[in-house]
């Protein structure tokens, strides 16, 4: 068995409100093992025989979905994969590691939908964005709070939904993965 940790989307947000010990409790329950969370954000951690694909992110979905009434997705990375999310991001060093972001993506966005989004950001903010394997790296130079740099934006011009964790959040998360 692999260990994967799942971002999902929306979790404790906009009055998607789930506890994780409940979380916990269902994932098992479908056969997912040695399940844990990080943070009460849909960062869950498990072992699992399949490979992290599609399908596997469809099935934790729609668990969530069955039985918490939530619309979310599962972005489903291996250590390996959220290492890399750390140390290819270009904006790691530059600035304060809670603006430093990985978006998580649901598929890989091609180049013109990444050039889109960037032209249609320009003038918008001073955030910087740069196309990863099925993520964006951001820097949130200004803060996140009051950036126009949204989800809804993003996602609407990349075709896919997407997740955020700073790099603060991916190291312990990495950290946890390698505890458990």
């Amino acid at each position: 068995m692999t260990r994967y940790a799942a971002f999902l989307g929306s979790i404790n947000v906009g009055g998607n409100r789930l506890k994780m010990d409940a979380l916990v409790a269902v994932l098992t329950e479908a056969g997912f093992v040695n399940v844990a969370t990080v943070v009460a954000s849909g960062n869950v951690l498990f072992d699992h025989g399949e490979a992290a694909d599609a399908a596997l992110e469809a099935e934790i979905a729609r668990i969530v979905k069955d039985a918490f009434g939530i619309d979310t997705f599962a972005a489903v990375r291996t250590g390996e994969e959220i290492r890399s999310a750390i140390e290819d991001n270009p904006f790691v060093g530059g600035s304060e590691e809670k603006f430093v972001h990985t978006l998580f993506l649901e598929g890989e966005p091609t180049q013109a939908q990444f050039d889109a989004l960037v032209a249609d950001h320009r003038g918008r903010g001073a955030e910087k964005l740069a196309l990863g394997p099925r993520c964006l790296y951001i820097d949130f130079a200004d803060g996140v709070a009051d950036s126009k740099l949204t989800n809804a934006f993003m996602e609407k011009r990349l075709g896919r939904r997407g997740t955020a964790r700073n790099v603060r959040s991916l190291a312990r998360i990495l950290t946890k993965m390698a505890r458990t």
